[in-house]
Parts: structure tokens; sequence; C-alpha cells
């Protein structure tokens, strides 16, 4: 196994790699703590290596023994203020090390949740990715890494405790779970929730888990998965994992979802009521192929990750609803990186990145303008040919890590050279060393966003908004047509719109959001009450980072936007996963 250098991790794996984790783990919702015993077996890659270095933050490390108890010599390094503390242990000629810690009060992954912010009395939830693993199990925490796991959670009996591997779908009597991860998966795969949750099965190889105040909407919504999976194997190949199950979240969850193998992350405000936000379920079902099963070897190749899955994603929904409803969210994925590329710094556009902190990746450039390089092999080789290309990668990395430069060579090897295709054809260097959206960038024609522009000018005509032909518009439809109103558009015509078609109340967060944004690039929010309501609102119910960033953004952007946006971020942050704060720490804390 390769193993590359990995800047966001303190582990020497071309050492001593981690080859299969067990985990018992006890959950302590009155100490807000995760007290475990972390056992290790070893791989030594390079013969007479003594030495293994894992990762931590904020872990205070009780014992570190072998498999018969011996203590073994260790240390805790300086705190890195992104990497954390290096835990270096010698194990001498030993094939086991056992860790015995409890996590600390800064413990990043881990979000405890108050009864206020979900249904019942207790949650508790982690999200590892992309370097927060460390924060409740010390791990060899890089992508680059791969093991299966085992693992005992022992919670409060009147709770469920679900992880990324095989499942209970009942509550045990005394609270303790057994969990089994056969395929090897990276650190940041590694997810626990516990909770009152209830299972209700989708298919037969699909299933969901929610509150049970959610389980009957979740079901509903998202009763598509089982066809997602068949259109995802009739792509690219038969699914690696067993079951695909779904965990609905609460509000506080920072991501859409999460890829987590064999269950799912999910935000509940892609229920809509509509199955009109369902797309997310594609992205998160491609990564069982696409980052989960070929996975990014470090996380400045976040694109071999993101882009594959969001060109996955887009496949998937073609298949099912149709090439132009794929059109629209090809479109409104280069809106977003056409948006966001103003505000980036030139070298932080590059495919392939050079990341101080793996959370600087958090952008739409891996997704969006990734997907826009794989759309553009797919037109210069033809789609069956880059369809059999992706499916034979899937099959022959499969289980492995991947970095951009052996990505690019077996690219040019396997496709681009049978197929006469030089990097010079596709300005190859200008994609992944280059700043923005090359020239030779696909484009994605659309009959509906054309009926949307239509309306869009009709309306900044003069047109009444009650007299626009707006029947039938699905949410990506009204998605774009705000986009398109320009920033100076009339007070006036924006309140017409709101009564109209009452954008401040509707239930589908996209609208929503897309409205309260040019609500405030436009200033209307500081003339409407009800609107800067229920901006705030928005940003003290929801915990989605993406969403959340964009508003408090564009709040910061003026004197009188940054105070609002502070006023009302005192009042919501201790509400917010440890990712959100930090992603909006950053745009509204002064250092």
């Amino acid at each position: 196994m390769r193993y590359p250098l990995d800047p966001h991790s303190h582990a020497r794996p071309t050492e001593i790699a981690v080859r299969h984790l067990d985990l018992d783990v006890t959950v302590d919702f009155d100490a807000r703590r995760l007290t475990g015993r972390a056992t290790f077996t070893l791989d030594r890659t390079t013969p007479g290596s003594g030495t293994l270095v894992l990762d931590s933050w904020d872990l205070e490390i009780r014992a570190v023994t072998d498999a018969d108890g011996t203590a073994l010599a260790s240390a805790l390094g300086d705190h890195d203020p992104v990497l954390g503390r290096a835990l270096t242990i010698e194990v001498g000629a030993v094939d086991t090390v056992v860790v015995d810690y409890s996590t600390g009060d800064d413990a990043r992954a881990l979000q405890w949740l108050e009864p206020a912010q979900t249904t019942g009395e207790r949650f508790l939830f982690t999200q590892s990715q992309p370097i927060l693993a460390r924060s409740w199990i010390p791990c060899q925490d890089t992508p680059s890494v791969r093991h299966a796991y085992h693992a005992t959670v022992r919670v409060p009996p009147e709770l469920l405790a679900v992880m990324s591997a095989e499942n209970p779908t009942e509550r045990s009597e005394d609270g303790v779970y057994s969990f089994a991860m056969p395929q090897p998966v990276p650190s940041y795969l590694i997810a626990l929730a516990v909770g009152e949750l209830e299972f209700r099965a989708l298919g037969d190889r699909t299933g969901i888990y929610a509150e049970p105040a959610v389980i009957d909407a979740a079901a509903w919504e998202f009763a598509d998965t089982e066809r997602m999976m068949q259109a995802a194997e009739r792509l690219y190949g038969p699914y690696r994992w067993g079951r695909y199950d779904l965990l609905v979240l609460p509000p506080s969850f920072p991501y859409g979802g999460m890829e987590n193998p064999r269950l799912t992350f999910v935000t509940p405000t892609v229920l809509a009521g509509d199955r009109s936000l369902v797309t997310l379920i594609a992205h998160e079902l491609a990564h069982s192929w696409s980052g989960n099963l070929v996975t990014n070897a470090t996380w400045n190749d976040l694109w071999l990750n993101e882009g594959f899955t969001v060109y996955f994603e887009t496949r998937i929904d073609e298949e099912l609803y149709g090439p132009d409803f794929a059109a629209m969210l090809l479109r409104l994925g280069r809106q977003d990186l056409e948006i966001e590329l103003p505000s980036l710094d030139d070298r932080d556009s590059w495919l392939e990145t050079d990341l101080a902190d793996p959370d600087d990746g958090a952008v739409s450039v891996p997704y969006e303008k990734g997907s826009l390089f794989l759309r553009l092999l797919e037109q210069a080789v033809g789609r069956a040919r880059f369809d059999a290309f992706l499916a034979d990668y899937f099959d022959r990395f499969a289980f492995r890590s991947i970095d951009t430069a052996g990505f690019l060579a077996h690219l040019r090897t396997e496709l681009l050279a049978p197929a006469g295709v030089s990097d010079d054809d596709l300005a190859m260097e200008a994609w992944i060393h280059g700043p923005g959206i090359p020239p030779n960038a696909p484009e994605f024609p659309s009959d509906a966003f054309d009926r949307v522009d239509r309306q869009a000018s009709a309306l900044l005509a003069g047109t009444p908004a009650a007299d626009l032909d707006v029947v039938g518009w699905v949410p990506q439809q009204w998605v774009h047509f705000l986009r398109a109103l320009p920033f100076d558009v009339p007070h006036p015509r924006l309140a017409e719109l709101d009564r109209t078609f009452g954008l401040t109340r509707l239930g589908n967060i996209e609208v929503v959001a897309a409205w309260l944004e040019i609500a405030i690039d436009s200033g209307y929010v500081w003339s409407a009450p009800e609107v800067d309501d229920a901006l705030a609102g928005f940003l003290g119910r929801y915990g989605r980072a993406l969403f959340l960033r964009r508003l408090f953004a564009r709040l910061a952007a003026t004197p009188q936007g940054l105070e609002r946006a502070r006023e009302i971020y005192a009042g919501v942050r201790p509400g917010y996963h440890p990712v959100s704060r930090a992603a909006i720490d950053r745009i509204l804390v002064a250092d």
C-alpha cells in the first residue's frame, strides 16, 4: 500500500499503519463525555519499525498498553492549532496496542443536543470529516489509512445507538450494542449517533432511522432510495457495502448529508414535503463509490471525492428524473461556483489544493469545478467510453486511496491516450492547477431556466408578480429566478413578490435561502421587519453550514449587516455544531 505524505495528520503510516480497530465506548450524557478503549492491530509497512503515531485532539490518555496489559512508553506532543497533538507510542515488536482514553470538552466531532434541539430528550451525533475523528478516537486520522473496525457502545437503555456499520433495528434492553464494519474505511467515515430512534424499511436493502416525530415524513420523502441504488449500480457497478440506510438528524447537523458507509447522516432540511430535495440522497449514495470505495488520499485531493460524486449524482438524477432536470442541477451548481469564486484567492480555486486547514476546503470548487472537469472528459471521449472508464476505476481502486498525481497518470494511460486525447486538448493544467473556470468548461442549456429568465425580465420590465407565468415551477426554477434578480431591484417589487408567492414563509430551505440572499444583497431586509425576523429565525433554526456561511457572509458585507449578524450569532452560536461554529467564527469573529 502506498501512503502519500499527508500534511493534515501526525501519523506515519509508511512505518506502521493500523490494520484493524476494536472500539469499546461508554456514552455519558450527564458528563457529555465518551470513555473508551481503542485496541489497534498493526501492520508494519516498514520492517523493523517500532513507533506508532496516532492523531488526537483534546483527549485524556489514561493508559497505553500491549494486549497483555503491559505499559508501553508513550508521549503526547505539543498542541498544534490545526492538527492537535501527536500520540507517539513505542511499540517495539508488539502487534497490538490498547489505548484507554476519554474525550475532552473540546471534542469537535461531537454534538450533545439540548432537549429544545431535538424532538426527544437526548441526542448525540458525531461528524468526523475532515479531521475531527481524532477528537473522539485516537487514530491515524488521514484518508490514506483504511481499516475495518468492530465496536461495542454502551448507552442509556432507553436510547438506540447506530454507527457507520452493521446496525440494529431495535433497542437493546441493556443499552449495549455491537457493531461490525468488515470493509476497510478511513477514520473520517467512522460515525456514531445515539437517540430516541425508530427504524422503517424502504426496500430490500434500504431503510431509514429517525426520531418518532419525523419517521413518517422521512420515509415518504425518501421513498426513491431503492430506485436510486438500482440506477447507480446500472451506471458503475455493484454496491459493495451491504445495506444503504439513512439517519435523519436534528436541524443542527452541519451538512446536507454525510456519506458514512451503510448509514448516511441526513439533514431534516431536505424534508420539504414534496420530494423536491431528494437529489441530496443521490449525492450521498454516489459517495458509496466515489469517496467511500475509492478515497482521496489527502484533503488536498478532495476533488477526487466530491467532484466525482457531483458528476455521479447528476447521472443518477438524469436516469430517474430526465436530462432536463439534471441540466437545471448542473446550471445551479455552476452558479454556486461563479458566485463563490470572487471571494477566493486564485490558488484556492485550483482542483489540487494546498490547504493549511482542511476545513478551508469546504467550498464549491472541489464539488462543482471537479464535476465540470469530468463533464469535459465525457465530452472529449464520449459517454460510453467514459462510463466504462469510471466503472473500471471504481473496481480497480476499490477500498484504496488515490491522490491527484496517481489519478492523472491512470487517466492518461487508461482513457486519454487510447482515445487520442492529450493534456493540451483539455487544457488539463488550467483545470488542475489554474484559477477559476477554464474557457472550455461545458455549458448546460436548460429550456426550464430559459422560461424562468423570461419571467424575471418581465417582472423587471413592470409585469405584476401575479401575472407571471410560474405554473408548474419546481424549487430549482425558483432558486434560479431569485438569483436572476439584480441587487438593485426596487424594494416594492420584492415586497410584491413576497405578498404574491409567500417566499418568506416557504418550507423549502433552498428557495427560502435564495430569497433571504436577495433580500440582504438588495437591502430589502432592513425595510421589511418580517423578513428580518425570518432571517433571524432561519439562522437560529438550522445549523447547516452551507446556508449559514452564505447568509452570514452577505450580512457581513456592510457595517449595518455585520452588526446585525453579530447580534444574531451571539444568540444562536451555542446551538451550532462545532463545524458550523468554526465556519461562522471565521466570518464574524475578529482576530
